[in-house]
């Protein structure tokens, strides 16, 4: 029996080309670059110090605003007081019991804190000291979360709680442990407070926030009720707001401490560094933009004259896949694979070099290493979509090229 013989496609009826995977994409695609590795590892290292200078510029910039907020930080641009103003008859005004549990009720205010100036509770060393020699020292009840509203801290010693704070211990402030002679706390360090001996558990370095609290002695809030007298009104209240929200908390921040009578609770005003931190943050966003902007420009014209170039020189590499049966949109895939691995390894390499020069910078000037995500991210993504905008042309232009122009070009 004769073998059977394949029919002929019938007329009009073409053979319909291979389509090519991902896969085959990403081989096609590195053709260029591993036949030309030297001119593809120099374009990628062109990218990649463009991103690099972009991701270093936002890391160190954004390391410095850091350093920046923390030391602004320090000077209290979010800390706001409250205090008792004088009445229409030019007397002494007082905040209500419940003054402090109320401020605390604003939403944008994260921390409440408050001291209440115990009358008449003078302060001495030893019983001999004259009654006049007082030293300027007062006697304030302070909350246990004092310190996480100042930002006071300790130079000796511990600090004020729960326990501590209904028995007769207390904690000076910097200048008056000085006045007293008092260099060191201890169970056996004692001072006369109000006519009662108190233990001295904690000695406050200087509190450049509250600076009335360097000449204070600070008891508990239950032991000044109990052991001294005090009929626990407050005379400061400390805030700490959100500090896009310090202006709208300042605003309210009378009438919330005294509904009757706001006009007899003075506010403090804002931080001047408060304005110095908004003004800072804006310059640093608009030279992050601008640079940011011109390492993706130089970026860009490196990969769209690589790819050119690219081009020209493969015209017969064109020609040949184009003779073999490769459709234009293939060839044209294939230059725009070519270009976007390109600028993805150009990318990646940038930023992981940016990003170290960040941390090495970053580490060497003392500063907290922060590098934003969107700066790394945002920089490789905005690289391939820059790549692909730069390799559209030359991938296009390939892809109009006839193999018979292509081949005697050659």
């Amino acid at each position: 029996m004769a073998a059977s013989v394949p029919s002929a496609p019938a007329a009009g009826e073409g053979l319909r080309p291979a389509r090519l995977s991902p896969r085959d994409v990403l081989k096609v695609g590195a053709v260029g670059l591993r036949t030309r590795p030297m001119r593809a590892f120099l374009s990628a290292l062109g990218i990649a110090i463009g991103i690099a200078a972009m991701v270093a510029v936002v890391g160190v910039s954004s390391s410095s605003r850091a350093d920046l907020d923390r030391a602004l930080a320090a000077l209290g641009t979010n800390l706001l007081t409250v205090a008792p103003g004088s009445t229409l008859t030019g007397g002494k005004a007082q905040l209500p019991l419940e003054s402090e549990s109320m401020v605390g009720r604003i939403g944008p205010v994260r921390e409440v804190s408050a001291v209440g100036l115990v009358d008449e509770a003078k302060v001495y060393r030893t019983g001999k000291v004259p009654e006049t020699d007082t030293n300027g020292i007062a006697t304030y009840a302070a909350r246990t979360d004092l310190r996480d509203a100042t930002g006071a801290e300790l130079r000796s010693g511990t600090w004020l709680n729960a326990a501590t704070g209904t028995f007769p211990a207390t904690v000076l402030g910097s200048s008056a442990a000085e006045r007293l002679g008092i260099g060191h706390a201890g169970p056996d360090v004692q001072v006369l407070v109000g006519g009662k001996w108190f233990t001295v558990v904690g000695i406050l370095k200087p509190a450049p926030l509250a600076p009335e609290l360097d000449a204070a002695a600070l008891v508990g809030w239950p032991a000044a009720t109990s052991r001294l007298g005090f009929d626990g009104h407050p005379t400061t209240i400390y805030t700490r707001s959100r500090d896009a929200s310090v202006e709208q908390v300042q605003s309210v921040l009378g009438a919330t401490a005294n509904p009757e009578a706001p006009n007899e609770v003075e506010v403090s005003r804002p931080s001047d560094a408060l304005a110095a931190r908004k003004a800072a943050g804006e310059a640093f966003t608009g030279l992050l933009l601008g640079l940011g902007a011109v390492a993706l420009l130089v970026g860009g014209v490196g990969v769209a004259n690589t790819m050119v170039i690219s081009v020209l020189e493969r015209r017969s590499e064109i020609g040949l896949r184009r003779s073999l049966g490769a459709t234009r949109g293939q060839v044209r895939t294939q230059f725009l694979a070519e270009s976007l691995l390109l600028s993805a390894l150009g990318g990646a390499g940038g930023a992981l070099l940016g990003a170290l020069v960040t941390g090495v910078y970053a580490l060497y000037q003392g500063w907290p290493v922060v590098i934003p995500a969107w700066a790394v991210l945002g920089g490789v993504a905005a690289t391939l979509l820059i790549g692909a905008a730069a390799g559209l042309y030359p991938a296009i232009r390939a892809s109009r090229l006839s193999p018979t122009e292509a081949l005697s070009a050659s």
